[in-house]
């Protein structure tokens, strides 16, 4: 690290401007809102330092830079166009000891002027040591667009409940989980500041932690919603599916407890109901609980059971939706689900077992202009072609099965409806895989396919073209 990191408390103390022109009223616009005693040595001012001289908000001595001007001054900015008049600038305030920075002129500067984001007194600083103050300014933008405006005020609030907190909550880990509760919502621009502080305090009287069902998306870690991400971050235990990859889970805090419910075909480790138990037992410890779930946790996920659970024993549940695998896997594969051209709606249905499948509408599934997106279809590939061929959707109809959607070792085989099956079986499709049909894999890119199946070549392994 070439600079520390600092914030200068300058409420009272002297700061020097050299400099009368437009980069010095940059400056000043942010040196004035941390500094109350402000001058500046000009010759001549622009009409911006001009107007705050007759508001009597800087001090001004309308002359060339002399190092008596130096005096009693805790910070000095050097901001003229003159390279010889900056050095001079640099070279008295260092050999006096003082801060110093130069414009535009590192090797001159003993600090330098971060790119700020203020939400005070919440403040973050970026710098990249002078090296690219392009990149310290662009993060400060993404940072900006990312920090709710009214943090500011959610810090105000905590600063002024903190000591009424302590006395109702004593106990060091409630009071944690009160606190990071709190930040996450937040973070999330949720409610007035001092309404989110008093209903926490309030639920964490009650002795109950509080249950999230979060969505992890298709396997991507950077598919990720930054609500799940502030979730995981916060959760005491992570309750997980098989299908959520272990760059997800690295994401949550380093001490959460990690339990594994995975289920897949023909074996179950947890029932459901035995999952719901364990979900609702942890909070009502008084913990934080993240159910984390591959793609949205409202789609073929059993939500809705675990939603009822948190709801009969009074634990606070939400919801944080994620990207769902019809949609991370066909962006993966590089397939748009409508086409004004080939596809006007979309279907999402699950095709797990056969009697999910007896309850399919096949024959609207049948009609032309939408796209047909199958969850978990594999063990039944066989029988759903036969349902939708004799309900009447052409056998030709373009085919992707997609399998470990998004993640490094995703594969993309295309096909056709009629031979869907035997690709599946060719290639070994294992799950997570998902389905797609419908005329919109017309624009599929070639690039994204791994194989074609062709039933004339499976035989010999040739990839067809």
């Amino acid at each position: 690290m070439e600079y520390l990191p600092i914030f200068a408390d300058l409420k009272g103390r002297k700061c020097l401007v050299v400099g009368g022109g437009e980069i010095a009223a940059r400056k000043i616009r942010l040196l004035a809102r941390a500094a109350d005693r402000i001058t500046v040595v000009a010759p001549d001012l622009c009409e911006e330092l001009q107007e705050r001289v007759d508001q009597h908000e800087l001090a001004w001595f309308a002359e060339r830079f002399i190092p008596d001007h130096l005096e009693d001054v805790a910070l000095v900015i050097a901001a003229t166009d003159d390279d010889s008049v900056n050095a001079q600038v640099a070279e008295v305030a260092s050999e006096r000891g003082l801060l110093v920075n130069v414009v535009d002129q590192p090797e001159l500067c003993n600090y330098i002027s971060p790119a700020i984001v203020d939400r005070s007194p919440l403040v973050v600083a970026i710098s990249s040591g002078g090296a690219m103050p392009v990149l310290a300014r662009r993060v400060r933008a993404w940072l900006e667009n990312l920090l709710p405006d009214r943090l500011g005020e959610l810090a105000l609030a905590a600063r002024r409940a903190r000591d009424r907190i302590a006395a109702r909550i004593p106990d060091l880990l409630p009071r944690r989980h009160v606190w990071e509760r709190i930040v996450t919502r937040g973070l999330q621009g949720d409610a007035d500041p001092q309404q989110v502080i008093d209903e926490e305090l309030q639920q964490a009287e009650t002795g109950n932690g509080r249950i999230w069902l979060v969505g992890a998306g298709p396997g991507d870690p950077d598919l990720l919603t930054l609500k799940a991400a502030q979730v995981l971050q916060q959760a005491d235990v992570v309750i997980y599916d098989r299908l959520v990859g272990p760059g997800i889970l690295e994401r949550a805090r380093r001490d959460a407890e990690f339990i594994n419910v995975g289920k897949q075909a023909g074996h179950h480790s947890f029932s459901q109901a035995q999952i719901n138990q364990l979900i609702v037992s942890h909070a009502k410890a008084g913990k934080v609980v993240c159910r984390l779930k591959g793609g949205d946790p409202t789609l073929f996920a059993r939500a809705g059971e675990e939603l009822d659970a948190a709801r009969e024993a009074d634990i606070p549940v939400e919801l944080v939706p994620g990207v769902t695998a019809a949609a991370g896997c066909a962006a993966a594969a590089g397939i748009s689900l409508t086409h004004r051209e080939l596809a006007h709606s979309v279907v999402l249905a699950t095709a797990h077992c056969q009697k999910q499948l007896e309850c399919l509408d096949t024959r609207g599934m049948a009609h032309d202009g939408q796209t047909l997106v199958f969850y978990m279809p594999i063990r039944q590939l066989a029988l759903l072609k036969e349902r939708l061929i004799a309900d009447g959707k052409a056998p030709e109809t373009p085919a992707a099965l997609i399998e470990n959607g998004s993640r490094k070792e995703q594969r993309v085989i295309r096909a056709t409806l009629e031979t869907v099956d035997q690709a599946a079986e060719r290639f070994d499709i294992q799950s997570p895989a998902l389905l797609i049909l419908g005329q919109a894999l017309q624009k599929m890119p070639e690039s994204k396919v791994t194989e074609t199946f062709a039933p004339a070549l499976a035989s010999v392994g040739h990839k067809a073209a």
